[in-house]
């Protein structure tokens, strides 16, 4: 019920887009979402890793990216050096803290240091009580958010372990992954409002509040994307871009495209813009690209091929989703994906990532914007039920009456769970529309 009643006042918050939670009543709503995934997610991960005992290591300002999102609301980082032991006692997980704190409500100090002065040997005899056969320790070659335990720490942990528990080490990279990309119900209610706010936001920016056609430069917009977030109280986890496309100028490259090399513009009659925005809330984060078109005078609407080019786009986003699949690698979907778009004509480019507690998350890479092929390591891990992911992606159309191509550049929340995958929040099918005429 504590819950419940501060998620219906999350919820109502929103829904209202004029203010956001108290600090107070965020770190309620965090603190109850972290017990749950302790309480009914954690085990399930260290089944299906097969991983009976779970190490994470870290100290203060050098945390581990996973201790980092299991640390309650009023530890804004790791104390001194922070120990967290994860271990398997019958149908629950045993959870302790070789620390001299409880940290939080869940996790449980296990260390008298009056008793035992030497914090390593502390961890040692939990774990040597313990006697778990396999212990996972966060070392990973694919994920940097999989590899937080630094060496001073990994060397320090040989020093103190019998030997015998050596060879029972064993990388935790799959539950690292797994704890970071698997989304609970309740955490995909509130993601589903925060979408719905960045959407919200894109369509402010993209509207006569924010751009004079041939004042307004995307500068302009970029900082004011920025302004609006911190004013209503929340974060960018990357700083935004917008850029223009229009007749008279050349497509750019894709490195061009993905960088700061277009520099400032201002915006005039007939651009069409494009925006890559995100935002983070309540421990997660959101990834958003759309388009909009500035309507010159003698316009209602966008022309009829820039609505088509959309829909090419649209089109592209639905071939990748078709071919989500659980147990599927991203290297798999890729693969499939862009062999069915050429197939069908287009021009597609997919560079899709897990999305949630970190923007750019942990999980299957479904391409880069210069990994077409497929990617390494991090391609090869499979698609799991309940993960979130920004569909990414773009596709070059040819434009007749601008006498070049264009890019088509999209990127919206998606959902995959028992039912197959839907959209977190709706996805852009036609072009925001800024209409000088109306002001």
């Amino acid at each position: 019920m504590r819950y419940l009643l501060g998620f219906i006042l999350c919820m109502l918050t929103f829904s209202a887009h004029t203010q956001i939670l108290s600090e107070k009543d965020r770190a309620s709503v965090r603190d109850e979402i972290l017990a749950e995934r302790f309480d009914k997610l954690l085990p399930d991960l260290m089944d299906r890793a097969e991983i009976d005992m779970w190490v994470i290591i870290s100290r203060e300002y050098n945390e581990d990216p996973v201790m980092k999102t299991m640390l309650p609301s009023t530890w804004l980082n790791a104390r001194r050096r922070t120990m967290l032991v994860f271990s398997r006692k019958g149908d629950s997980i045993e959870k302790l803290a070789v620390a001299r704190y409880n940290i939080g409500d869940a996790i449980k100090s296990a260390w008298d240091k009056e008793k035992q002065p030497d914090q390593w040997k502390a961890l040692a005899d939990i774990i040597s009580s313990r006697n778990p056969e396999k212990i996972g320790i966060n070392i990973s070659d694919n994920y940097g958010l999989a590899d937080g335990l630094v060496k001073t720490d990994y060397e320090e942990l040989l020093k103190s372990l019998p030997e015998e528990y050596h060879s029972r080490l064993i990388s935790a990279e799959d539950l690292a992954v797994g704890w970071i990309e698997t989304r609970t119900l309740k955490e995909m209610l509130l993601f589903s409002s925060l979408v719905e706010l960045t959407h919200e936001v894109i369509e402010e920016a993209f509207s006569t509040k924010v751009i004079e056609p041939g004042v307004t430069t995307t500068d302009d917009v970029v900082w004011w994307l920025r302004q609006k977030v911190t004013d209503l109280g929340l974060e960018t986890w990357f700083h935004p871009t917008v850029d223009i496309q229009r007749s008279n100028e050349q497509l750019v490259d894709h490195i061009t495209a993905f960088s700061d090399e277009n520099g400032s513009d201002i915006i005039l009659k007939g651009d069409l813009l494009h925006c890559d925005f995100g935002i983070s809330y309540l421990g997660l984060n959101t990834d958003c690209q759309q388009m909009a078109y500035v309507l010159q005078d003698t316009e209602t609407e966008a022309p009829q091929f820039l609505q088509k080019a959309l829909a090419k786009g649209n089109r592209l986003q639905d071939i990748l989703t078709e071919n989500f699949n659980t147990g599927r690698t991203g290297n798999e979907i890729l693969a499939a994906s862009l062999e069915k778009a050429k197939a069908e004509g287009l021009k597609p480019s997919i560079y899709t990532h897990p999305l949630g507690l970190y923007g750019h998350s942990a999980g299957p890479t479904i391409g880069m914007w210069d990994q077409q092929g497929g990617v390494p390591g991090t391609g090869d891990y499979p698609l799991y039920e309940d993960t979130a992911y920004a569909i990414e992606l773009n596709t070059e159309v040819n434009i007749p009456e601008w006498d070049k191509d264009i890019r088509i550049m999209l990127e919206e929340a998606g959902f995959w769970g028992k039912e197959g995958f839907r959209y977190v929040n709706k996805r852009q099918t036609s072009l925001i529309l800024i209409d000088p005429s109306a002001e």
